[in-house]
């Protein structure tokens, strides 16, 4: 039996222009600060870091990575850390930099600051990185001690990113109750390996409501660049509430089919969000839910422009969804997490089905 556990962020600040509140934020961690930056991060986010410690003895030093969070990545950066007695490692960006700032503040015993510039994935609130290889083949997942000190979401610029970012924020944050749902059924442990809390449920619920009530008026804000209250509460529930939910209450079926497209070449372009989204319907249909609860999500998918059938998600050849299902459901997979379990065949009907429930909805043959 898995002692029940929550954990999160010391700190998670979200508002328009709060950057220019970073050195007031943070300060207690240190003043020589290593920003770990995507290209575009590091154009957006700069000027106004810099702008916060104006007047201070703040120091900060902005690396552009190399675009992947591999080992030798993380290595160059740990070097810097030393070499320039760095205090505070800083993740800005995808998920990517955020990762490998985790990996290096981890290594380096440092605090970690994120500051993500897309609501595309819950990465920023997590306690875990994925890491690659130089070659950009999969190594580990590394999971740490503790989760990220204090996240800072400037939504302005999360406003002024390609709409498509945030689409895909929201087919990962979907996935989050029914993940959740289908772990506490079962006893399964969270990503921290603990049992999973009321509490942990309450905000996987949350996350939920919000994506359903508000994500077709946050699409919509998006394109424009408004930030209106819909809109907020969607990149809060992108990045936290599916962030914190996620990682206390565990993942199942979604994750699993993400994981198995990655054998798919004709996937690689195809946002992580999307792809989970459309494994949500697919662990539907495995746990027979009913039909109107799969309207429903289909119905905010349809609203919102995630997934509804293979050939979306980059599948065109039947062949192919079998060969995604048998990685997915390869030992250690969160699939396993599922009541009854699954097995490969299984898989592969359910996202054939899932393909045709998609078809139907929007009326194609």
């Amino acid at each position: 039996m898995k002692l029940k556990a929550m954990r999160a962020p010391s700190m998670y600040v979200q508002d328009p222009d709060s950057l220019l509140e970073f050195y007031e934020l943070v300060k207690n961690y240190g003043s020589r600060f290593l920003f770990v930056c995507s290209n575009s991060g590091k154009k957006t986010v700069q000027p106004k870091v810099e702008k916060s410690f104006e007047g201070t003895d703040a120091y900060g030093r902005f690396e552009v990575f190399s675009g992947i969070s591999s080992e030798g990545q993380i290595a160059a950066m740990r070097d810097i850390v030393k070499a320039d007695d760095i205090q505070v490692v800083v993740g800005v960006g995808g998920g990517s930099a955020i990762d490998t700032a985790k990996a290096t503040a981890y290594y380096e015993n440092k605090p970690v600051v994120i500051v993500p510039t897309v609501a595309a994935t819950d990465a920023p609130c997590t306690g875990l990185s994925v890491i690659y290889h130089d070659d950009g083949t999969f190594a580990e997942y590394l999971f740490y001690p503790k989760n990220p000190d204090v996240v800072i979401v400037d939504s302005r610029i999360i406003a002024n990113a390609p709409t498509r970012f945030l689409v895909a924020g929201m087919g990962d944050a979907l996935g989050t109750y029914y993940e959740a749902r289908a772990c506490e059924r079962t006893k399964s442990p969270s990503l921290e390996n603990t049992g999973v809390t009321k509490s942990a449920m309450a905000l996987c619920t949350l996350c939920r409501d919000t994506l359903f009530e508000s994500g077709f008026q946050a699409l919509t804000a998006c394109e424009q660049h408004l930030l209106v209250p819909a809109f907020e509460a969607v990149v809060e529930a992108n990045i936290y509430l599916s962030g914190v939910g996620a990682d206390n209450a565990g993942l199942c079926v979604a994750h699993s089919v993400y994981n198995g497209t990655t054998a798919l070449e004709e996937c690689e372009r195809v946002p992580h969000g999307n792809i989970v989204a459309f494994g949500t319907i697919v662990q539907l249909v495995l746990e027979n839910a009913p039909e109107a609860e799969i309207a429903e999500v289909m119905s905010f998918m349809d609203s919102v422009g995630l997934p509804l059938t293979l050939e979306a998600i980059g599948v065109t050849d039947p062949a192919r969804v079998k060969v995604a299902a048998e990685k997915a459901c390869v030992e250690g997979e969160s699939i396993h997490n599922l009541a009854g379990d699954c097995t490969p065949e299984q898989l592969a009907y359910a996202m054939f089905q899932a393909d045709a429930l998609g078809k139907a909805f929007l009326g194609e043959e």
